[in-house]
C-alpha cells in the first residue's frame, strides 16, 4: 500500500493502512474480487505527540483519498493506492499549521508526499493482525508495523446501500528517525501516535 500527496497518492496516507486488509477473514465469500474507493469524509489520518510535556497535541491531515481492490476468497489486495496531502494538516491553531508544513517539520515545500509501502502481515485473530511496511517522510524510508482491526464488511445501512469495509488502524514512530529534530529534548516529543479510521466503498 502507499500514501502520497494528493497530486500523485499517503500517503498518508493513509492510505498505508487499508494493506491490513490482506489478513483478515470477512465473514462473507466474495468470488471476484471488488474494487473499493476511500470514503473521504469517513477516513481520518490523526496524530498525537507530547508538547511540553503538559498534554498531547492533536492533529490530522484533511485530504485523504485512495483505492484498492480485495479478495476476500484469497484474502489478497492489490492495486491500493492512497493519498494524503501532507500539507492539509490541521491542529486548530493556524501559526502552528504554518510551522508544522515549515521546514522544521513535514517541509511540504520540498517534500509533497509521504508514502507508506505495505511489506506484509501476520494475523492475529479473524478481524486483527499485523501489516509490516516502509514509511517515507522527508525522504527517507523506516520500517514500521500497523496494529490494523478489521471492523465491519456489510452493505452500508442507509444512503448508497454498498459493500463497505471499516478498518482501524495504530502505529508509533519516532520522528527524529526521519530526520525531523526540531524541539528535540523538552519542546515537542519524538514520538509520534498514529492513528487512522477508514472507511471504504466497494465500486460493483
Amino acid at each position: 500500500m502507499q500514501i502520497i500527496s494528493s497530486r500523485s497518492m499517503s500517503s498518508a496516507a493513509i492510505g498505508f493502512f487499508v494493506a491490513g486488509m490482506t489478513i483478515f477473514t470477512p465473514n462473507k465469500s466474495v468470488a471476484d474480487p471488488v474494487m473499493f474507493e476511500l470514503d473521504p469524509t469517513h477516513t481520518t489520518v490523526a496524530f498525537w505527540i507530547d508538547h511540553i510535556g503538559y498534554a498531547k497535541t492533536l492533529g490530522w491531515f484533511t485530504e485523504v483519498s485512495g483505492s484498492f481492490t480485495y479478495n476476500a476468497d484469497t484474502q489478497t489486495i492489490s492495486d491500493v493506492s492512497a493519498v494524503v496531502n501532507p500539507a492539509s494538516i490541521f491542529t486548530n491553531d493556524q501559526r502552528r499549521d504554518d510551522h508544522v508544513r515549515s521546514a522544521d517539520f513535514l517541509n511540504v515545500d520540498r517534500f509533497s508526499e509521504i508514502t507508506f509501502v505495505a511489506a506484509g502481515g501476520t494475523p492475529n485473530t479473524d478481524s486483527s493482525g499485523i501489516v509490516s511496511g516502509n514509511l517515507t517522510i522527508l525522504g527517507q524510508s523506516k520500517p514500521v508495523e500497523l496494529q490494523v482491526t478489521l471492523n465491519k464488511d456489510e452493505a452500508y445501512p442507509f444512503g448508497h446501500g454498498k459493500r463497505t469495509l471499516g478498518l482501524s488502524a495504530t502505529t508509533r514512530i519516532n520522528r527524529s528517525d526521519f530526520g525531523m529534530t526540531y524541539g528535540l529534548g523538552g519542546l515537542v516529543g519524538d514520538e509520534v501516535t498514529v492513528m487512522i479510521e477508514v472507511e471504504a466503498i466497494a465500486e460493483e
